[in-house]
């Protein structure tokens, strides 16, 4: 039932672009009617099999003589992101309403995005998943290209170029693990099974496992995410914090931990305090959360402020997978959604509901213009999305960084304390944009202040609340009760750390 996601989605994207351009509302309309069949599909894919293990949906052959298959299975950590990208889908489309230039054209972009993005995490075929994986790139290049704002252009590039060199990266792993196997299959389990040399798989995975995390915005790699989450539309940055990021996360659990267990060994030596790949990609990962929290702080530009954050909060998922341990890597799981969720709010309010109506993502201009006052609804929801990006309990932040911390300290307690200092940071960042985003008292200057007074920033539409409680209730569902996801992950998460994948 789960494959329906992915043909609703890439359906959905082939007729928005043969309908008229003139008709911007049947195109929204339209999109939103998608994105909510293939969510209430992936819920029920979801919900349906809370607990179960590996489910085949579909296994056809497709290019025999190499091995190759259209395989599509789903075991929790599977279900759990694609109802991740359900919502995300959802969520994007309502913050999306107000796209009036080629609007047709713009949602069968961001379907066909979608469509990748639910391909990549159903897929259990390499090729294929690395064929949904491309597919997923080209639709990011055009909706940031065209649609985008502040260098759009150099972001979209730069966005892409960094997509190919991560996906090179990867089709080399993959094409010498296929070669070294014997199993003549691409499957994902044929290859976990084939017990490849150690010492191959020693150099294999940091070739993998940086190709995917390239993606997920790991530092020092990480240049692009802040750069095409400002220049995206509202929209589509929201799908690049809220998914894309995943697939690179999703990658270097799924294929590069499940492929090359012992890339993560012992080198038998020890570089300045650092004795495997695995703690290098784990101090690569504390770097990021304490360095992208130190860089948001000092931000001018809001949406700066967000992307930043990202690959902070993104750094806590790599943490948690390079803890190899139960509740670390469940956190990292958890984290995804988290993450996703969270984000996607945040640049809901920044990028649709403040920048659309006040014309400036300048927080030194906001602060003049009194926004708690005029517009409260976006105050009380960046409040929320704030808080719980601090990781308040009673949202899914709280327990997924809570499980990471746990799982890091067992691991290495040095990196756990680090790691808290990048959270302390991350309230400052998040307290000083909401201050003087919507708190400020400070009075505008004559320069500043309009002569005929300030202009009506318009009401608050229905596809913004719609949005913004969308979000704010799955992040709620989840912090409030976490077993809701737990129950679907930890199997998962368990026969991954007992052997990869069975």
């Amino acid at each position: 039932m789960l494959a329906w996601t992915i043909y609703l989605s890439f359906a959905g994207a082939l007729i928005e672009a043969l309908l008229p351009r003139s008709s911007a509302r049947l195109a929204r309309w339209f999109a939103l009617a998608v994105a909510v069949a293939a969510l209430a599909v992936a819920a029920v894919g979801f919900f349906s099999a809370a607990g179960a293990g590996r489910e085949v949906l579909v296994d056809l052959p497709w290019v025999p003589a190499l091995g190759i298959h259209y395989l599509l299975a789903a075991d929790g950590i599977s279900r759990m992101l694609v109802l991740l990208t359900g919502l995300a889908a959802v969520s994007g489309t309502l913050f999306s309403w107000n796209i009036e230039e080629r609007t047709n054209q713009f949602f069968a972009f961001f379907l066909a995005l979608i469509g990748g993005v639910y391909g990549v995490f159903l897929s259990f075929d390499l090729f294929l998943l690395f064929v949904f994986y491309e597919i997923a790139i080209v639709p990011k290049y055009f909706l940031v290209a065209i649609w985008g704002s502040t260098r759009r252009e150099y972001g979209a590039m730069k966005l892409v170029l960094y997509s190919f060199v991560g996906s090179s990266l990867v089709l080399i792993g993959l094409l010498a693990a296929y070669a070294s196997s014997g199993a003549h299959s691409t499957g994902l389990v044929a290859l976990a099974h084939a017990n490849l040399p150690v010492w191959q798989q020693m150099w294999l995975f940091p070739v993998v496992f940086i190709g995917f995390a390239v993606l997920a915005g790991m530092w020092p790699f990480h240049t692009w995410a802040p750069t095409g989450h400002v220049a995206a539309p509202t929209g589509a940055s929201m799908l690049l914090a809220g998914v894309i990021m995943k697939l690179g996360a999703y990658g270097c659990l799924r294929v590069a931990m499940t492929l090359f267990p012992h890339g993560m060994d012992p080198w038998g030596c020890a570089f300045l305090g650092l004795g495997s790949w695995r703690d290098v990609f784990a101090l690569l990962a504390v770097i990021g959360i304490v360095y992208g929290a130190l860089v948001a702080l000092v931000q001018t530009d809001f949406k700066f402020v967000i992307g930043y954050s990202s690959v902070s909060h993104m750094g806590f998922v790599l943490l948690g997978l390079m803890t190899l341990n139960q509740i670390g890597i469940d956190g990292a799981v958890l984290q995804m959604f988290s993450h996703g969720i969270i984000a996607g709010l945040l640049f809901g309010v920044v990028g649709r509901i403040v920048y659309s109506r006040t014309h400036t993502r300048e927080l030194d201009k906001l602060e003049a213009m009194h926004l708690g006052r005029r517009l409260p609804f976006a105050a009380a929801a960046f409040v929320i999305a704030g808080v719980a990006s601090m990781g308040l309990p009673g949202f899914s932040g709280f327990i997924a960084e809570l499980q990471i911390l746990v799982g890091s300290w067992h691991y290495n307690p040095v990196w756990t304390i680090a790691t808290a200092v990048g959270i302390v940071i991350g309230v400052a960042y998040t307290w000083r944009a909401m201050q003087k985003a919507f708190f400020a008292d400070r009075a505008p200057t004559p320069d500043e202040h309009p002569k005929t007074g300030w202009p009506d920033l318009g009401a608050i539409t229905w596809p913004e609340y719609a949005g913004v409680a969308l979000l704010v209730l799955s992040s709620l569902a989840v912090g409030l009760y976490p077993r809701i996801l737990l129950d679907s992950v930890e199997p998962a998460v368990k026969a991954l750390l007992a052997g990869g994948i069975q």
